[in-house]
């Protein structure tokens, strides 16, 4: 008000340019901390209730959670909701909630957390189609886990183990390829971390003779790609490392030289450059926030379909595995054991996956399912309230309409299932597709945000407190933040503050 006042009077005693200046210096001048804080809150306030009225419009819900421990070891919850959203006719990601587990990080603590959320934004819990979570036993414990819990609340609660967490879980590596990738783990923090001096001075010979790369990765457990590229960045500069080694006087460097040197290490190392490349191939297809449910599974099946032919592959040319191609003796049975235990464990862990896959078809592509009856089972089997003989005649009716189908192959699931397909004329088909694509298919978006979460507590560790994180994370990673900044900029908001 003070600096509208301003304006004004500079309005009223300068004229022209002189005018123009003082009102510009006028505009520079900072609010106060208060001030700016109270203008983020209300239009914080405002978007929260756009989106619990639109929420609270949805026909279902979809929950994402995680629980995980920061920088300063303060255990956090972390919700993510998704739902169709009926005024835009699209699906909408936001974060439900963030809140500090302050003791124990039970079942039974987890499940209240996330019930005083769900109470807080006025949401029934029977109108949550289904959970995805890390599956830890807190979350997935038969009888004191969170979701089961949840499931006392709601019966028809559908819960998922998150895909991607499945997938790196099938990804354990035996013995003998695990020793080699723990040897090459310690090598490089020898090389890198042991000493500061050491890694300049490898920095610096990398330079000298004109290495592929400049330096070497540290591997990290907690993250998934982390694997596949520090083996790769090691085999692009191997033969640099060695000739380091062979420079260096101390007796460890000697050890890791030796290692180095067995052809067999060697040939193990080049199998695990190429499959974890492969692996994180298939990781990246998984990640990301426009992914549905089905979008994943399809990823998951496509890349079991590989695994036969990678293991083909490895038996006759490696066509697929160029690092191996440099190796002049390949042990191919225990590579060959290897790639046929991925395929196990894939098959063990989603061939029993609760999405069917006539019902997964139906989604993406409703005119190439010709089994209708099996169809009408598996989406029966998924939602109590279906009807099978209602689901069969409207799919046949679906299949014979030729304008949808001619607009079903130039446009993508949901926009088709959301803007195409008369609700009217297929209301239980349009409600089939519109809570299978509801459905969470993996935690990446939790990952994700405690990932900033971590960033922005180790940035300003001194200065926030956790409700200070929480309401700027609640602020960033909105999906209304294009409107906020719209917002902000006509109150004239200070955004570096």
């Amino acid at each position: 008000m003070v600096k509208e006042c301003m304006e004004a009077l500079a309005d009223t005693l300068f004229e022209g340019k002189e005018g123009q200046q003082l009102k510009q210096k006028v505009r520079q001048i900072p609010l106060s901390s208060t001030t700016t804080t109270r203008r983020a809150e209300l239009l914080s306030e405002d978007v929260q209730s756009q989106l619990d009225s639109a929420i609270q419009s949805a026909p279902c819900i979809a929950l994402a959670a995680d629980e995980s421990a920061d920088v300063s070891d303060n255990a956090q919850l972390l919700v993510y909701v998704q739902f169709h959203h009926e005024e835009t006719k699209t699906f909408v990601e936001d974060i439900l909630g963030v809140t500090a587990l302050k003791t124990h990080t039970r079942g039974e603590d987890i499940y209240l957390a996330i019930k005083e959320m769900l109470t807080q934004r006025r949401i029934d819990v029977k109108n949550v189609v289904s959970i995805t979570t890390d599956g830890a036993p807190s979350m997935m414990g038969r009888e004191k886990g969170a979701v089961s819990r949840l499931k006392e609340d709601n019966p028809e609660l559908l819960s998922y183990h998150c895909i991607i967490h499945m997938s790196v879980l099938c990804s354990t590596l035996s013995e003998h390829h695990a020793e080699v990738m723990n040897t090459i783990t310690k090598l490089v923090n020898f090389l890198r971390a042991s000493s500061a001096h050491q890694h300049r001075l490898l920095r610096e010979f990398l330079a000298e003779v004109d290495a592929p790369d400049n330096d070497l990765h540290l591997h990290s457990n907690v993250r998934w790609l982390s694997k596949g590229k520090v083996l790769a960045r090691f085999w692009k500069i191997r033969k640099e490392i060695k000739d380091f080694l062979a420079q260096q006087k101390n007796h460890k460097a000697h050890v890791f030289l030796h290692f180095l040197e067995e052809e067999s290490n060697m040939d193990t190392l080049a199998f695990l450059v190429d499959i974890t490349g492969h692996l994180n191939d298939l990781n990246l297809k998984l990640q990301g926030k426009d992914n549905s449910v089905c979008d994943l599974v399809a990823a998951v099946q496509s890349f079991q379909r590989k695994l036969d032919i990678l293991k083909m592959d490895l038996e006759q040319d490696c066509t697929h595995f160029p690092s191996m191609k440099e190796i002049q003796e390949i042990n191919v049975t225990a590579h060959s054991d290897f790639i046929q235990k991925l395929i196990e464990n894939f098959k063990a862990r989603f061939d029993g996956f609760a999405l069917g896959d006539q019902l997964m078809l139906f989604v993406r592509s409703p005119f190439f399912v010709k089994n209708v009856i099996s169809f009408s089972k598996e989406a029966v089997h998924m939602y109590k309230w279906a009807n099978a003989q209602a689901l069969q005649m409207e799919l046949l009716d679906l299949q014979a309409d030729v304008v949808l189908r001619e607009q079903c192959e130039s446009s993508d699931p949901v926009t088709f299932w959301l803007q195409t397909v008369p609700k009217a004329k297929f209301p239980v088909l349009n409600k089939v597709a519109v809570y299978t694509l509801t459905m969470f298919g993996s935690t990446y978006r939790c990952e994700s945000a405690f990932s900033t979460l971590n960033i922005i507590k180790n940035k300003y560790r001194s200065q926030l407190t956790n409700d200070h994180v929480h309401g700027c994370l609640r602020i960033a990673l909105t999906p209304f933040l294009s409107r906020f900044k719209r917002l902000a900029a006509s109150a004239n908001a200070n955004f570096s503050n």
